[in-house]
């Protein structure tokens, strides 16, 4: 595919936007790939279109954001440190979900040491009891989350495409580590309901948009502790597609 400098893509950023999930099992992407190599371009970090994430996800000690995702409040947030590891920077990030469907990131750049512990950084306290409805104090890393991603952007550069796949989880508190490598999770980032490639052809292969967050899942199948019953028909449709037995696993 044709390539995209990181440099290129800072007009692309789409921090306020509509987020469109689909999930789909890995043996498929090659063939997909193939029929849009001429829509896309991919984006390139050090010379790589495949780029590393670590996630560490931040909420208080009853894990309340992810309870209200899973009672399936509409309003809601997510706190989480992001390190690229390719570039070796780091962010603090909130994502803001409104009742419409928009989705509002909003990040500060962070010492990499920071990573673990956003506290021990004054701005990144300062950014979070701005912009956060949980005070710094309530926050603790909860779920660590690493994976592998492919951004590609369309060539008119009005949507970008993510494509997560390797993805593994460790619970910070319970100890328990789980990996999930056979699922990829496309993420079709708009500013609006655009024309779109990707979409019309996942519609063609009847794959339809799937609600999903990485830290619900990471959440459910690494603490027996939390509540996970409206999780359990998406853990039956994962299962089913990629023929394994993710589950709450007690």
């Amino acid at each position: 595919m044709k390539t995209i400098t990181l440099s290129e893509m800072n007009g692309i950023k789409l921090m306020n936007r509509i987020d469109t999930k689909y999930l789909i099992p890995e043996q498929l992407l090659p063939e997909l790939l193939e029929q849009i190599k001429n829509e896309y371009r991919v984006q390139i970090v050090e010379d790589l279109p495949v780029n590393r994430y670590d996630t560490l996800y931040y909420d208080t000690k009853d894990a309340e954001m992810y309870t209200l995702h899973h009672n399936k409040k509409l309003a809601r947030q997510k706190v989480r440190t992001r390190t690229y590891v390719e570039s070796s920077i780091s962010f603090l990030e909130i994502k803001l979900k409104n009742n419409k469907g928009r989705t509002d990131k909003r990040r500060i750049s962070i010492p990499l040491n920071a990573f673990s512990h956003f506290q021990s950084d004054p701005n990144a306290v300062s950014f979070i009891n701005k912009y956060s409805t949980f005070p710094d104090t309530e926050l603790l890393p909860l779920l660590e989350n690493n994976f592998e991603r492919v951004t590609l952007v369309n060539n008119e550069k009005t949507e970008r495409l993510t494509i997560d796949g390797h993805i593994q989880f460790r619970n910070m508190q319970t100890g328990i580590t789980r990996d999930v490598p056979e699922l990829m999770i496309f993420e079709l980032k708009q500013d609006g309901h655009c024309p779109s490639p990707i979409r019309d052809l996942l519609s063609r292969y009847k794959i339809l948009p799937k609600s999903f967050s990485k830290y619900c899942l990471g959440t459910v199948i690494t603490n027996p502790r939390v509540k996970s019953n409206n999780f359990k028909t998406k853990l039956r449709f994962i299962n089913k597609l990629t023929n394994n037995q993710y589950d709450t696993m007690y």
